[in-house]
Parts: structure tokens; C-alpha cells; sequence
């Protein structure tokens, strides 16, 4: 199989590196910054620069969410009849919504996917070949996605040493993924800000590093993402903030009994919830 990936960044290059590695696929690359592309080809993360897309039987696009709508609509006539089209962007009804029916009505088949893994840097120079070990790959067919072009993509997502593939409607996946997600990033980027982030060097450990990991975010990534799902991200920053404001006024007011049972919800959630 002729597999196409536009977009060599963190994302975009380690997907290929997995391929690559596991498979025996042939892989084309595709970027505006003809270093990455050399230093792809050097690493063996592709086989060779691809000038478009028009012999894909798979192009992965794996861009900025606002980028990916618009470099699929502009080359909508270029996609081999026939081949799939799958992105790798955080948000999926908004790029669902807008660049199926373009494909479908050329005979090309867009599939929504979001591969759940990430680092908190950015980058070809940061891509692993195995980014996606143990991780689980999200795809969003529609009702009337053709079976034979999900099980391919399923397949491929498998081979690269995805621990699972799971299945959800487009409208599920933002409304889950931005808490999951989303919501995290935004605690996160947020926490960091306090004044006494200046004091804190040899006052931190595990628990500061752990919660401002992604605080170290790429804002032009996160911004189209954020706004583009602003319905459930912001549900979730309220939610939390209303959670939050019980916590501080337990502890103003010196209510022991509410603060010791906020803490126990929580331990107890947290004990309950399964991994991946």
C-alpha cells in the first residue's frame, strides 16, 4: 500500500516512523519545510518526497485543525479515486462536518481519526517510532463509512502497535476528548501562572512536574483546537471551576467534615477509574 502523510511534525513524522518500522508499506512525505523533509528521508521515516497526493491509496493529514480542512479542500480533485483520507487532529466534527462530503462526492473516503498520544514538544525532531505503543486510536466513521475502508485503517493502526481502536460518532469524541484532553491543558497552562511559580525551584517535585507538564503547550495548535470546541470545553472549565470553589470555601471556612469528604470523592474516583 502507497501511504502519503502530509505534515511531518511530532504527530505526523512518528506515525511514519511507526509504519516504517512495523510495515512493509511504501511512505511518501509531504511538508512546507524542506529540512524537515530531508531529515525525514535521512532517518528513513519515508521513502521519498511526495509532490501530491494523486497516487495515495492513503493520504494522512496530519496538520493544524484549521490546515487540515483547507489543504483537503484544495486539493480535493488531486486524491486517487478510491483512497481514504484519514487526519490525526485533536478535534474531529468541525473537520468531519466540512471535508466528507467534498471527498465523497470525487469516490474518496475521509475517515476521522485521532492517534492518543503526544509529547510536550512539537516537532519532526521530536517523533518516536514508538509514540503509539500501548496507546489507543480513536476513529470516527460516519453510519455509512464503507466497512472494507474502516477495516483497513483499523488494520493499519494495529500493525503500528496501537494497544486498541476505538470507535465513537465525531460529536462523541469532542464532548469526551475535551475533558480528557483539553480540559487538562487549560488547568494546566492556567496553574502555572501563579506569581509563586517564581519561588518554587527546590520546592517542587512529582507533583508539580506532573500537573504542568502540558502547560508547555504549542499555542497555535491549541487555540484553533480550543475555539473549535469551545460548546464542551467550556462545560468543562465551568464545571471544574464550580468544583473548585466548593474546595476553597470548605477550607475558609474551616469545615472539616465537607473538606474530608471532597477529598474522599475524589481519592475514590480516581481509585475506580480504569487505565486506557
Amino acid at each position: 500500500m502507497k501511504i502519503v502523510a502530509v505534515g511531518l511534525g511530532l504527530i505526523g513524522g512518528s506515525l511514519c516512523k511507526a509504519i516504517k518500522k512495523h510495515t512493509n508499506h511504501l511512505v511518501g512525505g509531504i511538508d512546507i519545510d524542506r529540512k524537515v523533509v530531508k531529515m525525514a528521508l535521512s532517518q528513513g521515516a519515508i521513502d521519498y518526497e511526495a509532490k501530491d497526493v494523486s497516487e495515495a491509496d492513503v493520504t494522512i493529514v496530519s496538520l493544524f485543525p484549521p490546515t487540515i480542512i483547507e489543504f483537503i479542500k484544495e486539493n480535493a480533485d488531486v486524491f486517487k479515486e478510491g483512497s481514504i483520507v484519514i487526519d490525526s487532529g485533536g478535534i474531529k466534527k468541525a473537520i468531519v462536518d466540512e471535508v466528507t462530503p467534498i471527498l465523497a462526492e470525487r469516490g474518496v473516503t475521509f475517515i476521522g481519526v485521532h492517534p492518543m498520544a503526544g509529547r510536550e514538544f512539537s516537532g519532526f525532531e521530536y517523533s518516536l517510532d514508538n509514540l503509539f505503543d500501548e496507546a489507543s486510536f480513536i476513529m470516527t466513521p460516519l453510519p455509512d463509512t464503507p466497512k472494507e475502508e474502516i477495516h483497513i485503517i483499523e488494520d493499519l493502526a494495529m500493525s503500528i502497535h496501537f494497544k486498541k481502536v476505538v470507535k465513537t460518532s465525531p460529536e462523541e469524541h469532542d464532548r469526551i476528548i475535551a475533558f480528557t484532553s483539553q480540559l487538562a491543558h487549560v488547568v494546566s497552562n492556567a496553574f502555572i501562572k501563579s506569581p509563586t511559580h517564581q519561588e518554587q525551584l527546590g520546592f517542587s517535585a512529582g507533583s508539580f512536574q506532573d500537573l504542568t507538564r502540558v502547560a508547555k503547550l504549542n499555542e497555535d495548535m491549541w487555540t484553533p483546537l480550543f475555539i473549535m470546541n469551545k460548546k464542551a470545553l467550556c462545560y468543562e472549565i465551568d464545571f471544574i471551576m464550580e468544583r473548585l470553589k466548593e474546595y476553597r470555601d470548605s477550607i475558609e471556612s474551616e469545615d472539616s467534615e465537607r473538606l474530608h469528604q471532597l477529598l474522599r470523592e475524589g481519592r475514590i474516583l480516581k481509585e475506580n477509574t480504569p487505565v486506557m
